[in-house]
């Protein structure tokens, strides 16, 4: 927006729409950046046409502010609601990144795991490396680690042997999307994930904001699901791991049915099933 110096109103409200498109396709499947993108060109479009383009940069510079005060106070909530669900022995299961570098606070599923360490509770973690870019030994493992958290890193294959072997209780993930039925789209693996914790009979729990809720979508098959390039898993680290011009599929991201979702845990609180519209907007009130 600064570069581009758009010298009136008219201007600016045209150079922000083109970088809220760009940034929106950065990231399709989740919808906490188009939703605060969308919050914030209405804001902008609504100002009188007589606002100067400086004016407009520092609206944006402010509501930026507020966006990041915001997360920080839902992480502090969630992580409150969430002691709910940790027993005093716990052994969990998460996968990817929810902590505070995917968040501008403490993390979602990662802040509940980290205030419940805090309070004494006797917590260990078993984290999914997350393929193929590896969030999970690369973040998750590293942000545990700094907070004092016992951490395993583990395989994505070897998660159904995890749950049976080391007494996992429960599974706790973030989430990119949730639907008006409970769908939820989440980093690729964790409908693999909730499925496996139904077989054992473990709860899978979800992490997220009130602003990571689409009550306008009515299932998962309507959510968009991100591909990415080939290159993310026929290499790693640069070098070539797989046979030369094999085809891949890269989704990024996978659908959760809602009803293998145990509960949602909120800045709201925490949400059991039935999942509807209905019972999602009580909650939100």
């Amino acid at each position: 927006m600064r570069e581009n110096g758009p010298q009136d109103w008219s201007g600016f409200l045209e150079e922000l729409h083109r970088v809220k498109v760009y940034l929106e396709r950065s990231r399709p499947t989740a919808v906490n950046l188009s939703a605060a993108l969308d919050r914030i060109e209405v804001c902008c479009q609504a100002m009188s046409s007589n606002t100067r383009p400086e004016e407009g940069l520092k609206f944006l510079l402010n509501e930026a502010g507020r966006l990041e005060a915001e997360d920080q106070l839902f992480c502090e909530r969630i992580a409150a609601f969430g002691q709910g669900i940790i027993p005093a022995r716990a052994r969990i299961l998460t996968h990817c990144n929810a902590g505070a570098l995917a968040t501008a606070g403490i993390g979602t599923a990662l802040g509940i795991i980290g205030r419940a360490r805090a309070s004494g509770k006797d917590v260990e973690v078993f984290a999914d490396e997350t393929r193929p870019l590896l969030q999970g030994s690369r973040l998750t493992a590293w942000e545990l680690q700094r907070r004092g958290v016992r951490v395993t890193l583990i395989c994505d294959s070897m998660a159904a042997w995890t749950m049976k072997e080391r007494g996992i209780n429960l599974v706790l993930v973030g989430a990119d999307r949730i639907v008006a039925n409970g769908d939820t789209a989440n980093k690729i693996g964790t409908y693999g994930l909730a499925l496996l914790a139904e077989q054992h009979r473990i709860p899978f729990y979800v992490a997220a904001p009130v602003t990571s809720f689409d009550l306008k979508t009515a299932n998962g098959r309507q959510i968009p699901i991100e591909e990415r390039p080939p290159a993310e898993i026929t290499s790693c680290g640069g070098r070539p791991v797989a046979a030369a011009g094999v085809r891949v599929y890269n989704p990024a991201f996978d659908v959760t049915p809602g009803k293998l979702v145990s509960a949602f845990i909120t800045d709201r609180g925490i949400i059991r099933p039935p999942y509807d519209l209905e019972s999602f907007r009580r909650a939100f009130v």
